[in-house]
């Protein structure tokens, strides 16, 4: 292949909250950049992650769940999507086939359709439904998006990725790779850091605790001759209420967040970590613009 025909462009995965879209993200790249619970509005923040292949350079950016905000933390994250989805060169609708093709599915799906972008849906979750509900959701979507391709996979199992990948490169235009082939995100090691924490702490706890907790690193601090990585963050809360929830009785549960988020920590990194965590109580935070911009939002 000469370098005129090789591809490379943005590839937007969109789609509602739970579809599978870090899922997804993580399984094409073959490692952890998105974190992933089960809770929704896990993603808040627009992540690339590059694949770099033979005959093209595939930039993936996974985008927070279109959802009706409920504040302004929600409408930054819609926002961040729809930045993304006019950023690409190619939108992966990503639709969970496990649930009912509803009015906010044909909402969302005409929303993007009138993006003009070129658009793929990605029939996720075929692991979840029979041959029968698969035959019907494809159908449905056909419906919704008249003459768009649909690719039925599985995020989790990794089933039919092959020709999801395959479908993506045809779509992108012919351009030499866009980043270095070293590159795997744009993202600092800082975010990450972040992140991981972050996931511990939606996983640890319960109701509306995981959408008004955010995560901050005060200290990165890499120790080569050590193997060790130093990190210390700082856990916000919107409510004084929820700081005794986040440490839990005798302090048990902030110690299994730190457990837990030094063991995803270390394997994302390479090294041993150290990480120390405190929670501090900021009231409010995702109602205002000032704090959501403090905290990378």
């Amino acid at each position: 292949m000469n370098e005129t025909e090789h591809r490379a462009g943005f590839v937007a995965l969109v789609g509602r909250t739970n579809a599978g879209k870090s899922t997804l993200l993580n399984q094409i790249l073959g490692r952890k950049l998105a974190i992933v619970t089960p809770k929704p509005q896990t993603t808040r923040h627009r992540i690339l992650g590059i694949l770099h292949q033979p005959e093209a350079q595939l930039l993936f950016v996974d985008t927070p769940g279109w959802h009706q905000p409920r504040n302004l933390l929600g409408e930054h994250m819609l926002a961040a999507a729809r930045q993304s989805l006019g950023d690409t060169d190619l939108a992966l609708w990503v639709v969970d086939v496990s649930r009912a093709l509803d009015k906010e599915t044909a909402r969302i799906g005409a929303e993007l359709l009138a993006a003009g972008r070129p658009t793929v849906i990605v029939a996720n979750k075929i692991d979840l439904v029979g041959r029968a509900g698969l035959l019907a959701a494809v159908e449905g979507l056909s419906r919704l998006a008249p003459g768009a391709h649909v690719v039925p996979v599985s995020a989790r199992t990794a089933d039919n990725l092959p020709e999801l990948l395959a479908t993506c490169v045809k779509q992108l235009p012919e351009s030499p790779p866009l980043y270095p082939a070293d590159a795997e995100t744009d993202l600092p090691e800082r975010f990450f850091a972040a992140e991981f924490v972050r996931e511990q702490v939606m996983l640890a706890t319960h109701q509306e605790l995981p959408y008004q907790a955010a995560v901050t690193v005060e200290e990165f601090r890499e120790e080569p001759e050590r193997n060790l990585l130093v990190l210390a963050c700082r856990i916000v809360v919107a409510r004084t209420s929820q700081r005794p929830i986040v440490l839990g009785e005798k302090g048990c549960r902030i110690r299994e967040i730190g457990t837990r988020a030094r063991a995803e920590l270390e394997r994302f990194f390479g090294t041993r970590v150290y990480l120390d965590l405190v929670v501090r109580v900021d009231p409010g935070w995702f109602r205002h613009a000032g704090r959501l911009r403090e905290l990378g939002i």
